[in-house]
């Protein structure tokens, strides 16, 4: 009888440690990307800006490595600073390229598309060939003000005229970043929300509003009557992400600066890290009421 009590407890021992041990799988919520120095800025080339019309740019506004500003006046740079090849541009740009590649390795990415209309959607990573927008995209952010959307164009991102990205449950356009491969072209009166991070070129036609960044690497920006407003309250801390060899420990060294959350792990079904806490100590204490038992026991003698 004290055998079969023992096994048992031996056994439920190793059951409950099986559950703890396979229920640590924090959640996965996306991270922001980090821009550095480019998070000041607005509006940001690699040749040329070119603006039409009485354009309002709430934010820096800079080009590096060409020197091409046309436009300003008309255009206004409102609350910020005009940087034209200068060691500040140059750094942006830097920093840009590194936030690009940090948004184009995101993974997993869940395949979504090509128009992203009439979709309602949480943090994460989406991608596709051809990103369109011909109606209304909602961000939930599920009251995390920290959730955060990747959206990475294989080729290109066009908005169409009066389409709207729209932000739900304390979702930032702080946390909403636009990797595109190629170029973009937001629509006529278009209320775009995040920021588009593009290879070549980047244009907004007439009148559409952007509470964002327009960002190109290589090649221009060309504006024509709009409302740019860089969002405020934002990280720009740059965070250096490597990519590990299957099956290797993973260590993220934040920058300075930055904030770390740290997600805390539950089992499946639970949604209490109480649950597995309970679990792991009373697989321990079966452990031990089993090494008791056994040692308790007398031994047979070989007569």
């Amino acid at each position: 009888m004290e055998f079969r009590v023992t096994r048992l407890i031996s056994l439920f021992a190793v059951s409950a440690l099986g559950l703890v041990v396979s229920g640590v799988s924090p959640a996965r919520a996306e991270g922001p990307v980090g821009l550095g120095t480019a998070t000041s800025f607005a509006v940001l080339a690699g040749q040329t800006i070119t603006n039409t019309g009485p354009s309002v740019i709430s934010g820096d506004v800079g080009v590096s490595p060409g020197s091409a500003v046309i436009g300003f006046p008309p255009g206004l740079v409102n609350n910020g600073t005009l940087h034209v090849t200068d060691a500040v541009a140059a750094q942006a740009e830097s920093d840009l390229t590194v936030a690009y590649l940090d948004a184009a390795g995101r993974t997993p990415a869940t395949p979504v598309g090509p128009d992203l209309s009439g979709l309602t959607l949480a943090t994460g990573v989406y991608s596709a060939g051809d990103m369109l927008l011909t109606g209304t995209l909602t961000l939930d952010g599920q009251g995390d003000p920290n959730a955060a959307w990747v959206f990475q164009a294989e080729s290109t991102l066009i908005t169409g005229s009066g389409s709207v990205v729209s932000l739900i449950n304390g979702a930032s356009a702080c946390n909403v970043f636009w990797q595109v491969t190629s170029s973009a072209t937001l629509g006529t009166g278009s209320t775009f929300v995040g920021t588009i991070m593009s290879l070549t070129s980047i244009s907004a036609t007439t009148a559409a509003r952007v509470t964002g960044r327009l960002l190109a690497r290589n090649g221009a920006v060309t504006l024509d009557t709009n409302v740019i407003t860089a969002p405020t309250g934002c990280s720009g801390a740059a965070v250096t992400t490597t990519t590990p060899a299957p099956g290797a420990a993973v260590t993220t060294t934040p920058a300075p600066g930055a904030t770390v959350t740290v997600s805390t792990p539950t089992i499946p079904g639970t949604g209490s890290a109480s649950t597995t806490i309970w679990l792991a100590g009373l697989a321990v204490l079966a452990i031990g009421g089993s090494t008791m038992l056994l040692a308790r026991r007398p031994r047979q003698s070989k007569s």
